[in-house]
């Protein structure tokens, strides 16, 4: 196995950890964006008003999007294992 093949796996690997975790992160963020914002405005500063909205926002985002992040996975490792033999060989 090539070191150009060990780079273009690992570079492959991380854009799928990055697009998989996207939707989770994204609405994590905007949860938080809008839980600061309400914070600000009410001058509430409670710690748990922070963690809690965002933590069931990752919750959600893990039911919604959870289909389709283990399709992407599955489709992955079933390139990974087909393309396998080109990558030993």
């Amino acid at each position: 196995m090539s070191g150009d093949t060990i780079i273009n796996l690992s570079q492959n690997a991380l854009l799928m950890v990055l697009v998989i975790s996207a939707p989770m992160l994204g609405l994590g963020l905007a949860i938080g964006l809008l839980v600061s914002v309400f914070q600000a405005t009410t001058s509430i500063q409670e710690q748990t008003l922070a963690f809690i909205p965002k933590i069931v926002a990752v919750f959600v985002a893990i039911l919604i999007f959870g289909p389709w992040m283990l399709t992407m996975m599955v489709d992955y490792m079933a390139r990974i294992f087909i393309d396998l033999p080109r990558y030993i060989g």
